[in-house]
């Protein structure tokens, strides 16, 4: 099997189940039963807050479990909608962010009456920094952009965005930082929020983080217990939260070395996509992360490309997992603005450490033969 698809998902680090399966055999404990077993979950989940805090350079108290990033997205952006809107009701984010961030604040739009600006982007994805500073007002009160874009890769200068945010007092700043924990550097400094989660870095699906800074206030979107500082009410899912701390460890080791092999399997990926007759790479190599490469098989529908190299054990995608399969085109392509036959043909793949050059290899072979075996769309 050859798996192309890290973006999406990622596959579960056998140091993190084995320990995630021991925990379950011995602490099945409520974290807030007050007798001696319980009070012994919720020390190790804190404990586990306590390093994650550590690995982040944040406070403990700034680190609040959620069950993906998705939720830690709507967590922030509808917590601090909800607190700040006797402030102002606008808000500023792009056009092609995740779509647990786009429908929020479309829905916050369409049902809670908030004005929302959406960034447009040029045709590599960037965003315009001094639209950025332009669309803030004196009723904005938040400004959510993602790291690193899921679907084409292309990477924020966020410290630029901080610089231009922390001019007004009043903004509160969310990043949505899912792509980027353990492939970037994570500076919290000058960050209101930040949203992760875990299945990005070999860790379990339904585990995420939103940090949240001390100084922030937000409504709590659920509400019926004082777990997560009173933010996030419900049982502790604490064998999860405990075994975060690890995952986020064992992302972070090796930083480097893991980042120069990507580095080199992306540029080797590259030059084998441009050999091929008919493919067109979306992800400029100079704004965009080495994990991710959107290409399109000019002439070729996306899907149909993707269940043959299936066929061969390769997996890959046509666009991110979360978004809506009702358009035969992306949303992010389209916000590109790139020819119709670039953005209706167009297929994500996506590297980690353990890719190897024989992968790329036999990706690229495979795809060669299957774009000379199958027919074009008119």
């Amino acid at each position: 099997m050859i798996y192309l698809d890290y973006v999406a998902t990622t596959p579960l680090n056998q140091d993190v189940l084995n320990t995630y399966h021991n925990l379950l055999s011995k602490y099945f404990y409520n974290a807030d039963s007050m007798y001696d077993k319980g009070i012994e979950v919720n020390r190790l989940m804190e404990h586990s807050r306590k390093l994650i805090s550590d690995y982040l350079n944040v406070k403990e108290d700034e680190v609040i479990f959620t069950s993906c990033g998705s939720e830690a997205n709507n967590m922030a952006i509808k917590g601090v909608a909800f607190q700040y809107q006797n402030r102002g009701k606008h808000i500023i984010t792009t056009a092609i962010e995740h779509s647990s961030v786009y429908e929020t604040c479309k829905e916050l739009e369409e049902v809670f009456g908030f004005e929302v600006t959406y960034l447009p982007v040029d045709n590599r994805g960037c965003i315009s920094l001094e639209q950025l500073e332009n669309s803030i007002r004196d009723d904005t009160i938040l400004v959510s952009i993602m790291y690193v874009n899921n679907e084409i890769g292309v990477i924020n200068p966020i410290e630029k965005i901080k610089k231009i945010v922390k001019k007004h007092d009043r903004v509160k700043l969310h990043f949505d930082m899912v792509q980027a924990l353990g492939k970037l550097p994570i500076d919290l400094n000058d960050v209101d929020l930040a949203s992760f989660s875990a299945h990005k870095i070999y860790g379990l699906k339904g585990s995420g983080l939103l940090f949240k800074r001390r100084s922030t206030t937000i409504v709590p979107l659920i509400s019926g217990g004082q777990q997560e500082f009173g933010l996030r009410g419900g049982t502790s899912n604490g064998c999860t939260n405990i075994v975060f701390a690890k995952t986020l460890r064992l992302a972070l080791e090796n930083f480097d070395k893991k980042s120069a092999h990507i580095k080199k399997i992306n540029q080797y990926c590259r030059q084998c996509l441009k050999e091929i007759d008919g493919v067109v790479i979306n992800s400029d190599e100079k704004v965009c992360i080495d994990t991710i490469i959107n290409f399109s098989c000019l002439g070729y529908k996306p899907e149909v490309i993707l269940h043959d190299l299936e066929t061969k054990e390769i997996y890959l995608s046509t666009r991110s997992a979360c978004s809506s399969k009702t358009s035969n085109i992306s949303r992010i392509m389209k916000q590109l603005n790139l020819d119709e036959a670039i953005s209706s043909s167009a297929l994500r793949i996506s590297f980690s450490e353990h890719t190897s050059k024989e992968d790329i290899d036999k990706f690229c072979y495979y795809l060669q033969d299957s774009m000379a075996r199958l027919k074009k769309q008119r």
